[in-house]
């Protein structure tokens, strides 16, 4: 899968993964913790959490000008790097308020923003190599697996070190407690939700709760101060990004020395550049109405983990839910799917075997010592997506070269556009998991519950239509750009996710307005009219991406 590329890949995938860490710790716990720190309630959480995701994309485009102007892309990259770190750091201190956390989160969206789109032009800028050039499609996918090895990691050290603080005060965790706490300190408790609140506080603590106000306060400040520690992890992921980027930045290629240099440069006609900078536009245009609806992994979605899927699952079920056991299944998947491919030499072969064989038997194991029920935190549903990353990249490579060899591999725009219809059926299979839970808005503790299998199988199948999309946009992109917009067009990319990421609250808004599978419905519709109005466009995407530019000495 590496085969044949240069060594600056691996740099910028190492260098990538503590912004990874980063975004899946927030993407995680992040309206978990403004709902339980502040007592906002998940359509204010919401338009936070949407404000933020859309700055981290939107300043892309800043830090694309920057670099475009200057050439110093890796300089860029390198501030990027530092913000991002330092925003952590103010995200990991407890007892704030609420505008300190608002700012801490725009320092990380800044950081992202000169980091992320210059990397990614760093990236094509590899392939711009006629040496490389035809392994541009599958550098990306490859880079897109790698760096989410680092988000499979971040929702279980999130996961662990809030529980440990949690009961390190003397509580268990129940994340159906901070919304009942600041209800009773806000006098606004109604029906049955004292009696509600009196059983959990009871259970938490061990003990019956006489003086509810005080463990109000107590409950409070321990389960958010969790969430604080996490965000310190991620800082600590960021400094091992950083140091990576520094020791190797010297394999990634400079711009800016090739044209001291005197190298030449590649220029298109006003023409060719117009022609190209439209169908990027098109495109762009559509892939917000993707991130719009696939980031509802980290906001309704993520509230549907917590009010309407089970707590706790059995024996097997738990081996994707611990992270020893999740990580022996992908060395047992990984394993066979190297097994697999065809050109693997005997060496390989027999690591591959070993690998599947050993994965597989120790999850086994781990099953075998699994207790009959076992118990999870919500935002162990944010691994499966990296999780499938990892493991589906080299099935999707492998059927698009098995593809190619055929002369039958679909353009780049029109996966883009399959990616889209993908997105619809995840969500009719969550929208089918959703049908008769409206009836329960007042949710108490023994209110219906659905099975884990809704939201993994909508994983499943919205990370297959993000390895359509995604990679490819990103190849799409690093190909089309006009060289000296190289910068500004990733920058523009993650604009157009900034958007998308903007109507994110529309998702939270719905939740708790309208019966939960009428807020999937919304979008199938919308994924459905993105996939067609690209299909409606091709020939104009296709035929773009095909000339190669001309060369001005």
């Amino acid at each position: 899968m590496f085969k044949g590329h240069p060594k600056g890949l691996y740099v910028a995938f190492f260098a990538n993964m503590g912004e990874r860490f980063g975004f899946y710790t927030m993407m995680g716990i992040l309206v978990y913790y403004l709902t339980a720190k502040y007592g906002l309630t998940g359509s204010n959480a919401g338009v936070i959490y949407s404000i933020f995701y859309a700055s981290i994309y939107a300043l892309a485009l800043v830090g694309g000008i920057i670099a475009d102007r200057t050439k110093k892309y890796k300089s860029v990259i390198f501030v990027g790097l530092i913000t991002m770190l330092g925003g952590y750091i103010l995200m990991a201190i407890p007892g704030f308020n609420l505008v300190f956390t608002v700012m801490a989160l725009f320092v990380i969206a800044l950081g992202n923003g000169l980091f992320k789109g210059n990397l990614q032009a760093v990236v094509g800028q590899m392939y711009d190599d006629p040496k490389y050039e035809s392994k541009r499609d599958s550098a990306f996918s490859v880079f897109y697996m790698g760096i989410n090895i680092g988000a499979l990691f971040a929702p279980f050290a999130a996961s662990k070190i809030i529980k440990w603080s949690i009961e390190n005060q003397g509580f268990t965790r129940e994340d159906a407690l901070p919304s009942l706490l600041h209800k009773f300190n806000n006098a606004t408790l109604k029906g049955d939700e004292m009696t509600n609140l009196q059983e959990l506080a009871n259970q938490v603590s061990g003990e019956t709760i006489s003086d509810m106000a005080t463990f109000a306060k107590n409950y409070l400040e321990a389960y958010s101060s969790g969430f604080n520690y996490a965000f310190g992890i991620a800082a600590m992921t960021m400094i091992i990004s950083f140091v990576v980027f520094i020791l190797f930045k010297g394999l990634l290629p400079d711009v800016s020395k090739k044209i001291k240099a005197g190298a030449e440069v590649k220029e298109l006609s006003p023409e060719e550049t117009r022609q190209r900078m439209v169908a990027l536009f098109l495109v762009f245009a559509v892939v917000i109405f993707f991130w719009m609806a696939f980031h509802q992994n980290g906001l309704s979605m993520s509230f549907f983990a917590r009010d309407y899927t089970v707590k706790s699952v059995g024996a097997f079920e738990y081996l994707f839910f611990d992270l020893k056991s999740l990580v022996a299944i992908i060395i047992c998947f990984t394993g066979l799917i190297n097994l697999l491919q065809k050109g693997t030499s005997s060496t390989a072969r027999i690591i591959s075997g070993a690998a599947a064989i050993g994965g597989g038997a120790l999850a086994y194991y781990f099953y075998t010592n699994n207790a009959v029920t076992n118990s999870f935190s919500p935002e162990l549903f944010q691994p499966f997506n990296p999780s499938f990353i990892v493991i589906l990249t080299p099935v999707v490579l492998g059927i698009f070269a098995f593809l190619n060899k055929r002369n039958m591999e679909p353009s780049a725009p029109k996966k883009i556009a399959i990616g889209m219809i993908i997105t619809s059926v995840g969500f009719a299979v969550l929208m089918m998991g959703s049908f008769g839970l409206d009836l329960y808005k007042d949710l108490t503790p023994d209110s219906p519950r659905v099975g884990v299998e809704w939201l993994v199988s909508t994983y499943f199948i919205l990370t297959i239509a993000e390895l359509f999309l995604s990679p490819m946009g990103l190849s799409f992109v690093a190909k089309v750009s006009p060289p000296k917009y190289q910068g500004v067009m990733q920058g523009a990319w993650l604009g157009a996710t900034a958007l998308g990421n903007q109507m994110l609250w529309i998702g939270s808004y719905l939740y708790e307005r309208i019966p939960i599978w009428q807020v999937w419905g919304v979008f199938i519709i919308l994924c459905f009219i993105a996939a067609a109005f690209i299909f409606s466009i091709m020939k104009k995407l296709e035929a773009v991406a095909k000339p190669k530019p001309v060369e001005k000495s």
